[in-house]
């Protein structure tokens, strides 16, 4: 029977591009897990970023609106601490929430490195945290092995020993069984006994080298470091059974497979060989372009690898008739496409974005009707049974035509200070079957007819055969 109020799940990934998965029809990917998963959901075949760059993009997904009437138009703008998130609308609505990951959203100095420890070590304050009630994270800083984490119950930043994806997806696996069971931690969120069917040596917390009262990380094969949970050292609290029919709304927020593709990732992975990879045929071959991509994309791919096992230790806990799970990223990656590399691009490899949705009651089925990120918010809304403002522009995923055409909003409200990224700012809208894109003045940038041209590489902008206006309303 279909829980008529679900569990909901978010797991956000950055830099998947939508085309990279077996179940996107990738011949490099290794992904079994999400395949898997892709076989009994929904696939959204045309979704979208809204704004392919990640803090536009997480914001849009927390607020509920484009960037900037969300108070996000500059990279370096945090959220504003006045948002009412989708934490606080489902709050409202009767929800527990939770956050593990990446943030992103915080107030930074523009002038530190967003690259490294110190960044991964930055302090996102509670009043920054988008008002979840459980927040346990990391602002930034691409280390995709062993992570700071700190929030709820880890007041100080902790390193935790394993690959990024995997201590993120565990630790909110365990928290998701703790929460599910009798008992919890004085409102903290973790629990070390109390009928989770974890061991309770899974739950022991792990510090860096020389930390009191910390146990190395337990391994469930020779390969395979399983995250420990923190045990917060404050009372715990019997609570009855009953009160865990309360539904949770968990947000999983992982860094992978973002640069740096050279990053380890777990021994067991198999290295992928550049020279083996089939490369789009929008991308330059015999030159610089050629090589950078052969290289990066062999990094990518493990990484990608490395993921889908993690979301599928994630999954595997997690009962699809009681919770509506949606997999999805904040943007994805040029990866040569073009002569171009990264994000912030209007194309195609940039803006789409793999989305997974199950629900329960929901069918298996295939979706070529335009989403895009804007919807997974009006969704959850929906799911809890609460109508979204009226300044949301996304809608309900599951009330979509599987064949419909939807006008989907894009832009990049500013142009972000870093190599390799689009250097203007721009607007446009992505249809079932074209993209048509503008600058910040309004003239015509980019139009493609995706089904003559699913590469794009005749820019329809250009015919002076055709008209073309402004586009959506910013």
């Amino acid at each position: 029977m279909p829980a008529a109020r679900p569990n909901i799940l978010w797991i956000v990934t950055t830099q998947w591009r939508g085309q990279a998965g077996g179940f996107a029809g990738d011949p490099n990917a290794r992904t079994p897990h999400l395949d898997a998963f892709a076989a009994r959901a929904a696939v959204f075949e045309r979704a979208f970023s809204n704004h392919p760059f990640g803090p536009f993009a997480r914001a849009l997904l927390l607020s509920g609106k484009l960037s900037p009437a969300n108070g996000v138009r500059d990279y370096w703008d945090p959220l504003p601490r006045d948002t009412r998130t989708i934490a606080h609308h489902l709050a409202a609505a009767g929800y527990h929430t939770a956050y593990f990951g990446k943030w992103h959203l915080a107030p930074r100095d523009p002038l530190a490195p967003v690259v490294g420890e110190a960044h991964a070590r930055q302090l996102v304050a509670p009043e920054d945290r988008g008002g979840f009630s459980l927040w346990e994270g990391f602002e930034g800083g691409f280390l995709l092995n062993d992570p700071f984490l700190h929030g709820t119950a880890l007041p100080e930043p902790t390193r935790f020993p394993g690959y990024q994806a995997d201590v993120v997806c565990a630790r909110a696996a365990a928290w998701l069984r703790a929460h599910n069971s009798s008992c919890v931690d004085g409102g903290l969120g973790f629990t070390p006994a109390c009928g989770t069917g974890l061991a309770n040596r899974e739950l022991r917390p792990v510090a860096p080298p020389g930390g009191a009262g910390f146990t190395p990380a337990i391994r469930t094969s020779a390969s395979q470091p399983v995250a420990a949970v923190a045990q917060s050292s404050g009372p715990r609290t019997a609570i009855p059974h009953s009160a865990f029919r309360t539904p949770h709304f968990v947000v999983v927020s992982l860094e992978s497979p973002h640069p740096p593709y050279g990053a380890a990732t777990p021994p067991d992975l198999a290295p992928r060989d550049p020279a083996a990879l089939e490369l789009a045929p929008n991308v330059p071959r015999g030159g610089e372009v050629e090589t950078t991509a052969r290289r990066e994309l062999a990094g990518y791919y493990r990484h990608l690898e490395a993921t889908d096992r993690a979301i599928g230790r994630l999954l595997a806990q997690i009962d699809l008739d009681t919770t509506a799970v949606f997999i999805t990223s904040a943007h994805g990656d040029m990866h040569g496409a073009h002569g171009l590399f990264r994000k912030g691009w209007p194309y195609e490899e940039s803006i789409r974005v793999p989305l997974l949705a199950s629900w329960p009651g929901a069918a298996p089925q295939r979706i070529r009707t335009p989403v895009s990120l804007a919807d997974l918010p009006a969704t959850a809304l929906a799911l809890a049974g609460t109508a979204a403002p009226a300044d949301w522009p996304g809608g309900d995923l599951r009330s979509l035509a599987p064949d419909a055409e939807r006008a989907i909003p894009l832009g990049m409200p500013s142009a972000p200070p870093f190599e390799k990224q689009c250097p203007h700012p721009w607007h446009g809208v992505r249809t079932r079957d074209e993209l048509r894109t503008f600058t910040a003045d309004g003239s015509p940038w980019l139009h493609f007819d995706l089904p003559a041209d699913p590469w794009q590489h005749r820019n329809l902008a250009a015919d002076p055969t055709r008209l073309e206006s402004t586009g959506p309303e910013r």
